[in-house]
């Protein structure tokens, strides 16, 4: 049986993440457990987006539906949170074993391509999805499959906030 840790606000100091919401899965649909997280600017309930990591190794998390999903909302989109939410997601990976994670993207979706290669990311593959899941009836087709080895990949996640002392 999944059992959950218990995280406090983890942080960066650009960026603040928030347990939203624990979900217990649902394995006959190949739903692992996972959380939710809402991704905040630091220190204020300034909501940028979400992030979820899912904990498990499944075919259907390797292949199509990832470890790890976020959104970042329009209007904060251009400041790298993605990426920066998922370095701070490591910590929660390792906690449950995982020194490797999966995260997909449909392939015209750029700026998740991008997030990915920040991270230090390899794509492995782009894979066609089967009829018979969710993903496929929305209408996505295909997945872009990136390995992350969270405790090796080298990230070139720089600070989008201008320094002290620099012309902004």
């Amino acid at each position: 049986m999944f059992v959950f840790n218990k995280y406090p606000v983890l942080t960066d100091g650009c960026l603040d993440l928030r347990v939203e919401r624990e979900f217990d899965g649902d394995p006959p649909r190949g739903w692992a457990p996972s959380y939710d997280f809402r991704v905040d600017l630091h220190g204020s309930s300034q909501r940028v987006g979400s992030i979820s990591l899912r904990v498990g190794e499944t075919d259907f998390l390797r292949l199509y539906a990832g470890h790890i999903g976020y959104g970042i909302a329009p209007s904060f989109r251009g400041h790298r949170y993605a990426a920066r939410a998922c370095l701070l997601l490591r910590g929660v990976a390792l906690d449950h074993g995982m020194e490797t994670v999966w995260i997909t993207c449909n392939p015209e979706n750029i700026a998740s391509r991008r997030t990915c290669e920040l991270l230090g990311a390899q794509l492995v593959e782009i894979v066609d999805l089967p009829a018979d899941t969710d993903l496929y009836r929305r209408g996505e087709r295909r997945k872009c499959r990136y390995r992350w080895h969270v405790t090796t990949d080298v990230p070139r996640v720089a600070d989008p906030r201008p320094q002290p002392g620099s012309a902004a």
